[in-house]
């Protein structure tokens, strides 16, 4: 088969590999229909996650057909149509009896992380049972994609731990996919503000369409100030940090109202600053996750019911084959205008 294969900080190459095969009777063997990148995958190749090695097949996202299943396999069946979930869950340890699925002692994020992930033509997705979720029939495949990820991620690490309640004011720093997915589902709550503050105008423009109530371009104007304006000198109920740089935590310090929610989303892979010096007397509370997931059956009802429109974090397309192209899209956002891509194997 062909994949999309890492070989150190900046270096990847689509290139043939040996196609999965079944490990342990858990494990299921998928062909992936539809797959997408990740804000997570740029982390990977700048070589801010140290347990990805040379040799590992990059994704964790997606969705495809059951192409074959060990003994153990007993929720799906050969010609299954099932979404991936980016966390592999045993269902069985400590943690999982817990709901905190990320934490799995047998699993946790290892897609394209600690084993071969889902930017390929086939992929092994052990524990089959608790890490697939079967889609119901005429679903729209592009739509269920962004469950694998990005929504999950924007809801839990940012909107459930934020404490969003009806009226209370949200600023999200970072209007790329993740921030926009926690605006979508931060509206589940009618807050009565929802600031998105970004660099990038097209980002901004995207995100007041998506339901921004006001925007800050951070790039041209001072974003403290500007909160500080809206909010009559206060700040904001919960921050959401959804970029993953020591300058955005910096900045959620500095908006976070006495009382509120820094809710870190972002992957963080250098150190940084907290201003106890500033916070130690405010009664915030900083919150840290890795999505478990757990919101994802609740999701797909939603985008099922026409609820959440999904699809609309979608800006490019490409065949899987295009993989190369689609990172330097991806990768390059401000002047591609991307958000999601969806690379497609047909």
């Amino acid at each position: 088969m062909k994949a999309l294969v890492y070989h150190g900080p900046d270096n990847k190459t689509w290139e043939e590999k040996k196609k999965p095969i079944i490990q342990h009777p858990s494990d299921a063997i998928v062909r992936i229909t539809k797959t997408t990148i990740c804000g997570t995958d740029l982390h990977i190749l700048k070589g801010d996650v140290p347990g990805v090695v040379d040799g590992r097949t990059l994704g964790h996202e997606g969705v495809g057909i059951i192409e074959e299943t060990g003994g153990f396999v007993t929720r799906f069946k050969k010609g299954d149509h099932v979404l991936i979930s980016c966390i592999t869950s045993c269902g069985m340890c400590d943690y999982c009896r817990k709901g905190m699925y990320s934490h799995c002692e047998n699993g946790g994020w290892i897609l394209g992380h600690l084993i071969d992930g889902t930017q390929a033509e086939y992929v092994r997705i052990p524990y089959a049972d608790t890490s697939l979720y079967k889609i119901p029939d005429n679903s729209d495949e592009e739509a269920l994609v962004m469950l694998s990820d990005i929504l999950p991620t924007g809801y839990e690490c940012g909107v459930l731990n934020g404490k969003i309640v009806p009226g209370s004011t949200v600023a999200i720093v970072g209007a790329g996919p993740i921030g926009l997915a926690a605006l979508l589902t931060a509206q589940f709550y009618a807050p009565s503000e929802i600031i998105m503050i970004d660099p990038d105008d097209n980002r901004l423009s995207v995100a007041k369409k998506m339901g921004a109530t006001k925007t800050i371009n951070n790039r041209v104007e001072v974003a403290v100030e500007r909160v500080l304006s809206f909010t009559h000198n206060k700040g904001v109920d919960t921050v959401i940090e959804a970029v993953g740089i020591p300058e955005t935590f910096e900045l959620c310090q500095s908006l976070v109202a006495a009382g509120g929610v820094i809710a870190n989303v972002g992957v963080h892979g250098k150190p940084v600053n907290l201003h106890l010096e500033q916070l130690w007397s405010k009664n915030i509370t900083i919150t840290t996750r890795l999505v478990d997931t757990s919101s994802t059956p609740m999701l797909m009802k939603t985008i099922q019911s026409g609820k959440l429109n999904s699809k609309q974090l979608i800006t490019h397309r490409f065949k899987l084959f295009e993989i190369i192209r689609a990172y330097e899209c991806f990768g390059n956002a401000a002047k591609e205008k991307s958000l999601k891509v969806i690379l497609s194997n047909d």
